[in-house]
């Protein structure tokens, strides 16, 4: 987990970062640990970036195409 110090101004929690890419939430996890997502906060309230978020969609996206 990143530290909070340097924590990007806009962030979503595990559950809406899983709703926004149509994927579970253990994915999210799941992509955080192998560094795919960065995440921030604890341990027990995860966020992630949201423009990291969409980079990552758009990513997906191309891959599907």
């Amino acid at each position: 987990m990143a530290s909070t110090g340097n924590r990007p101004q806009r962030t979503v929690p595990t559950k809406l970062a899983a709703l926004a890419l149509d994927v579970p939430q253990a994915t999210i996890r799941k992509w955080a640990s192998r560094g795919l997502l960065t995440g921030y906060g604890t341990q027990t309230r995860a966020e992630y970036d949201l423009d990291e978020l969409i980079a990552l969609c758009e990513r997906r996206r191309a891959s599907q195409h």
